[in-house]
């Protein structure tokens, strides 16, 4: 066959080859989800013997060149060694989830207002009507509270417990309840409402019975920076559960059973983000927070910087090299 008859018959599908590699190289996650990465290694094959025909037949250099180097690029893509599992945690904590995130933005802002709603609501009635601590909470819990943020209190947040122990113990109680928030939604999203709203005012009313006996300077000083990571995740936890409850109930235009499946590996993957996030947090919380000594202008100021931190990697997280994340 001649060369011209070749590289016509051919031309095609190798543009369509070093296209799909070029878009690998750019976006490795949305090449390796494209139709052409299912017929990559039978491509790959076919082009192989094209080199091998070309060569035989002694075809130009510059048809040659072109094929070899195909072979090459294809090669290292069809045999190179998986990343590292450390590799694929962070692109996911640094691209994959913030996107996911982003995607989710309407259950987000749901459950964010209805955590938040009833936390500031309750925060600022107890505020007026103190009294009403007494009803959410037993005399016992109250008096916990009180020596937790009592200022002379040497920890804060705290009436016992090792830097571990209090670690420990963070993780299991927040990374427990964002997963009831996150499970709650398949009970048609009223399981994730009704969470997220006890959550915010459970909070509240810690907050503003503590505002209203005047310790809510230490109450302040403690939450002030894990709780960018705390609350935040508690939010998406919820959203996450709300997708699934939405998809349930208005599955669109595809069967209940494959939206929820979808829905549920979004809903997944946003959990497990939320949950990493309450790892940072309970850090943060057992190990920073806690220390009463530390100035207010070093410890606002490390607050204002890890809220911005997350506020930034949530909302630009993952926008490079693709629009409208």
């Amino acid at each position: 066959m001649k060369q011209e008859r070749f590289v016509a018959l051919h031309a095609k599908e190798w543009d369509s080859l070093q296209a799909w590699l070029g878009e690998l190289d750019r976006q490795p996650k949305r090449g390796m989800r494209s139709e052409q990465a299912l017929d990559f290694p039978a491509a790959y094959r076919r082009i192989c013997h094209h080199l091998a025909l070309a060569r035989g037949r002694g075809y130009s250099h510059e048809v040659t060149e072109r094929l070899q180097l195909l072979v090459q690029r294809g090669h290292r893509v069809l045999y190179r060694p998986p990343p590292p599992r450390w590799h694929r945690a962070a692109a996911f904590l640094v691209v994959e989830f913030p996107r996911l995130v982003r995607s989710q933005w309407r259950c987000m802002a749901l459950a964010a207002a209805l955590f938040y709603l009833p936390a500031l609501a309750l925060l600022a009635w107890l505020q007026v009507h103190p009294e009403l601590a007494h009803t959410l909470f037993s005399s016992a819990r109250l008096a916990q509270f009180e020596r937790m943020y009592d200022p002379a209190n040497p920890q804060l947040g705290r009436s016992s417990g090792t830097n571990l122990q209090m670690f420990g113990y963070y993780v299991f109680n927040n990374v427990s309840i964002a997963f009831r928030t996150f499970a709650s939604g398949l009970l048609f999203g009223v399981g994730a409402i009704y969470v997220l709203g006890a959550n915010g005012i459970v909070i509240g009313g810690v907050a503003g019975h503590l505002e209203a006996i005047g310790y809510g300077g230490p109450f302040w000083r403690f939450v002030a920076t894990h709780s960018a990571f705390e609350l935040t995740a508690m939010v998406i936890a919820g959203g996450a559960g709300l997708q699934l409850g939405l998809t349930l109930l208005a599955p669109g235009r595809r069967r209940r059973g494959p939206a929820l499946v979808e829905a549920g590996w979004i809903g997944a993957k946003l959990a497990l983000g939320a949950f990493a996030m309450l790892v940072v947090a309970a850090c943060i919380e057992a190990y920073w927070s806690s220390q009463a000594g530390l100035p207010d202008a070093l410890r606002f100021g490390v607050a204002a910087l890890v809220w911005l931190l997350v506020l930034v990697w949530l909302g630009f997280g993952g926008r490079a090299g693709r629009h409208g994340a």
